[in-house]
């Protein structure tokens, strides 16, 4: 997993709202258990027709978006089913960021675990925000701040998560990392056990 500080890139707005994670990456690609190629699956639905070619009406395969690394979409993006391969798909298509005014629980989650980075904001800003398809964004974790067209931004995110992706690591990372603590405490501890039986 990349460790994220600072992203500047364009947006690619995708003004839907309730996109669930069916619609991120569709249950016939749920046994693929490798990331890698996911993101040809992306918004397949909506990303493809029916003969199979690009829909280039859709934003992602626009020539001003394709490159984004930042979807702001609409409200309640990641609701429905949990699935991994949802952020899986987004990361490998190249999306580092979602912005919305409200991610659903599960997905955020999910999306932290593997190193994408979902942020919630105001009504206000998501507004200014879904007007910016194509424009240029400054994501800073560090400092919880979103530049674009002038406009600074604070979000929030939990001190852990934010840890995390600051240090490209994940929960069972994190844990190792701290192995010998873990180690030294559980002898300590046996010893004490000993003793008090003794």
């Amino acid at each position: 997993m990349n460790n994220f500080k600072k992203l500047n890139t364009i947006i690619a707005v995708l003004d839907i709202e309730n996109i669930d994670t069916d619609q991120i990456i569709g249950s016939d690609h749920l046994k693929i258990t490798n990331k890698i190629g996911l993101g040809e699956h992306l918004f397949s639905d909506w990303r493809y027709l029916a003969n199979g070619k690009d829909n280039l009406d859709f934003v992602l395969n626009k020539s001003a978006t394709k490159n984004a690394r930042v979807l702001v979409a609409g409200d309640n993006f990641g609701c429905g089913s949990s699935r991994e391969h949802a952020p899986w798909a987004l990361l490998d298509f190249g999306i580092e960021v979602v912005i919305s005014s409200s991610i659903a629980d599960i997905f955020s989650n999910n999306s932290i675990k593997n190193g994408l980075l979902p942020i919630q904001v105001s009504k206000e800003e998501h507004q200014f925000l879904l007007s910016k398809n194509a424009k240029p964004i400054e994501i800073n974790l560090t400092d919880q701040r979103i530049i674009c067209d002038g406009k600074e931004m604070t979000f929030l995110i939990e001190p852990f998560a934010k840890h995390c992706l600051l240090n490209g690591i994940d929960q069972l990372d994190f844990l190792v990392s701290h192995l010998p603590k873990i180690q030294s405490y559980e002898k300590e501890k046996n010893m004490q056990e000993l003793a008090h039986e003794i």
